[in-house]
């Protein structure tokens, strides 16, 4: 079968008049792959989604395996994981933007950056739709990387970044803390909220897609620490900082980013070895849930430092 697709706004798609519920064959699973590969992100509305439905179709893409920070899993399907807030849970989520008070919002990233081997991607639904706030961010680190200047390029082939896992918000070198102040709540370290803690890991600058072998930038602001050995690339380390500081204003560039606002029945796929992700959040008290799938990351992008 022919699949139809339309550009979502600035970056990734939606596929038109898709049904998950009906046969794949491995022509049909060739085809959503390929469409995958070739767009980042892409979307699915009007489905009517199980948690069955949801998993049988993001193994379209690659076996599933659970995320390490022990999310909530379903007891019936432990593929899935369910992101929820409007309850009691988001007290350690709970933050003040600029004297508004908001509930899970996050900052660009890579799911599983901090480990050194990125998942490949995952599948969000909707199952409880926030009647405010509640978008989910996509930036095409490709696009990115593409737009960049030929001279910028060529210094990114010499660097690498260092990430560092935090709670604090406030410790991360590189978002935006203008007007922030954490919440009452907030975690100090990552055994307040039973997770574990992670070693720094190093990525390439400017990464290579393992399967497109497109260059992907390899700049995302949550954990961002500094670039390794910027002498190697003959920078001093004000340079470093000044390079960090100009690259991820670049990935802040509208032109690369898609914020979908979720509606019953919607479906998002995404490649996370090329486009980074955020959430907007929503107001206390409203409520929102999401049922997620992972799909595992079978290459290393990158390395841990712990023995370094």
């Amino acid at each position: 079968m022919s699949l139809t697709i339309k550009p979502l706004e600035n970056i990734g798609v939606e596929l038109l008049g898709f049904d998950i519920c009906q046969p794949y064959t491995d022509e049909l699973k060739q085809q959503l792959r390929s469409i995958w590969y070739e767009h980042g992100v892409v979307l699915l509305r009007n489905q009517d989604v199980t948690p069955e439905r949801q998993i049988e179709f993001s193994r379209i893409f690659g076996p599933l395996e659970m995320h390490p920070l022990k999310a909530t899993v379903s007891a019936a399907n432990p593929e899935l994981f369910e992101v929820e807030s409007g309850g009691e849970k988001d007290k350690p989520m709970t933050a003040s933007y600029k004297g508004e008070t908001i509930v899970g919002r996050l900052d660009w990233h890579f799911d599983l950056h901090y480990t050194g081997k990125p998942n490949h991607g995952a599948v969000l639904t909707a199952v409880e739709v926030a009647g405010e706030g509640g978008l989910t961010g996509f930036g095409d680190l490709a696009k990115a990387y593409d737009a960049l200047d030929d001279d910028t390029k060529a210094l990114l082939e010499k660097i690498e970044v260092v990430y560092a896992f935090s709670m604090q918000r406030r410790h991360m070198r590189y978002v935006d803390l203008a007007g922030y102040e954490p919440g009452p709540y907030s975690p100090k370290k990552p055994s307040d909220v039973k997770f574990p803690d992670f070693p720094e890991s190093v990525y390439p600058a400017a990464m290579t897609h393992p399967v497109t072998g497109a260059k992907v930038l390899g700049i995302v602001e949550q954990f961002l620490d500094r670039i390794s050995t910027p002498y190697k690339a003959g920078l001093s380390n004000d340079e470093s900082i000044e390079l960090l500081e100009r690259l991820v204003a670049h990935t802040r560039d509208p032109r690369f980013h898609y914020f979908h606002k979720w509606q019953p029945g919607d479906l998002v796929l995404w490649d996370n070895w090329r486009a980074m992700h955020s959430a907007t959040g929503t107001p206390v008290g409203v409520r929102r849930r999401i049922n997620r799938t992972t799909i595992k990351g079978d290459h290393q992008l990158g390395r841990v430092l712990l023995e370094e």
